[in-house]
């Protein structure tokens, strides 16, 4: 390889720079949420000064003088704006993505995904990610049960085992999950509604606090839905008006009786072997219910988009299911194979909110 020239070398040096220390643009997102800086921006008419800010966030006043350096790093990484007039002093502006964590369901038609990256910046999270190395190599003092997962190695034991532990934690997440599924949900009712059009009942399988369910309830009242969790995760809900039914169980030992079943970011937790296994359970639930017409539907990644933004947002969430869950997300090819061999026979795919998709799996 020819050496570098000096314009080459700065470049490479400055993106290896930025590259080592990216995780602090993590750690800065989750402290801007955690400060609800975006929504003091939004109730000052999406302009503020710092002074303005200042006036509504819980920081001490030893630590005032060191909120402009966030400020800066947080407009630096295309979280906010800012724009300094003549005259007068700076204004910090919204951005598109920091829009997405208001607390505010008018703003732009979006939910706030707040509590979403709340849920994935935990101390679970980002300590499992520095034992990657360590899990790669395979060292003897790892043991077999932290084979499957960074997580394990760092934790002791796999997601759900430190969900059932920790309520705190179990608490964040599903409301992170809450928070991402209403979002999604809400687009796919107003632009894909025809997936629900012949179905009269829905189970959400590993459907959480019912987000998912709820949204689809209020959209399509012929619809009656109903959500399977783990007896840890139903405990935690409180009764609501009716619109969900909440059952709680094991989709690995038995899924309802229903026309049809939704599946959202729960196969992409999984390994091939077990999502065949939640498929074929998926598979007798449908066949007892209606044996024809009905169908698995998954919102989930379809590994393989044109678009690089989406594309890596895709690969990211590959490696995120390797560290936590030891789970993958799949291109086409993989989707093929595993709904294949859990006996389906025809399915559909259409690409949905970026680097999401919508699958149809036919009986």
């Amino acid at each position: 390889m020819e050496a570098f020239s000096r314009l080459e070398l700065e470049q490479a040096h400055a993106e290896l720079w930025n590259l080592t220390f990216s995780y602090l643009k993590s750690m800065a997102l989750e402290c801007a949420v955690q400060l609800n800086i975006p929504t003091v921006i939004h109730n000052f008419g999406g302009s503020a000064s710092l002074p303005n800010i200042l006036s509504a966030i819980p920081v001490p006043e030893h630590r005032r003088p060191y909120l402009p350096r966030l400020m800066r790093f947080l407009v630096v990484s295309g979280i906010l704006s800012f724009d300094f007039p003549n005259l007068g002093e700076g204004m910090y502006k919204l951005t598109p993505l920091s829009c997405l964590l208001v607390d505010d369901d008018h703003i732009n038609g979006c939910r706030s995904l707040g509590p979403f990256v709340l849920s994935q910046t935990t101390k679970y999270h980002v300590s499992s990610a520095t034992y990657l190395s360590e899990w790669f190599k395979g060292e003897d003092r790892i043991g077999p049960m932290a084979a499957e997962m960074p997580f394990k190695i760092a934790h002791g034991t796999g997601p759900w085992g430190a969900l059932e532990r920790d309520p705190q934690f179990n608490k964040v997440f599903n409301a992170g999950l809450g928070s991402n599924s209403r979002l999604v949900l809400d687009f796919v009712v107003a632009q894909y509604g025809d997936v629900f059009d012949s179905i009269s009942s829905l189970l959400d399988v590993g459907g959480g606090d019912g987000s998912t369910a709820r949204t689809i309830a209020k959209a399509f009242s012929h619809v009656k839905c109903s959500v399977l969790d783990l007896p840890i995760v139903i405990a935690d809900i409180q009764p609501g008006d009716g619109m969900v039914d909440y059952i709680a169980g094991d989709m690995f030992s038995s899924i309802p009786p229903t026309d049809a079943i939704i599946l959202k970011y729960v196969l992409h937790d999984w390994n091939d072997d077990d999502c065949v296994k939640i498929l074929d359970q998926c598979k007798k639930a449908i066949r007892s219910c209606k044996p024809a017409g009905g169908k698995v539907i998954i919102i989930d990644t379809v590994v393989g988009s044109p678009s690089k933004e989406m594309f890596e947002a895709q690969v990211t969430s590959d490696l995120l299911m390797m560290v936590v869950a030891g789970g993958k997300e799949r291109d086409k090819q993989e989707w093929h194979k595993i709904f294949m061999e859990s006996g389906f026979k025809d399915y559909k795919i259409r690409p949905v909110l970026g680097y999401l998709s919508i699958v149809e799996l036919y009986l």
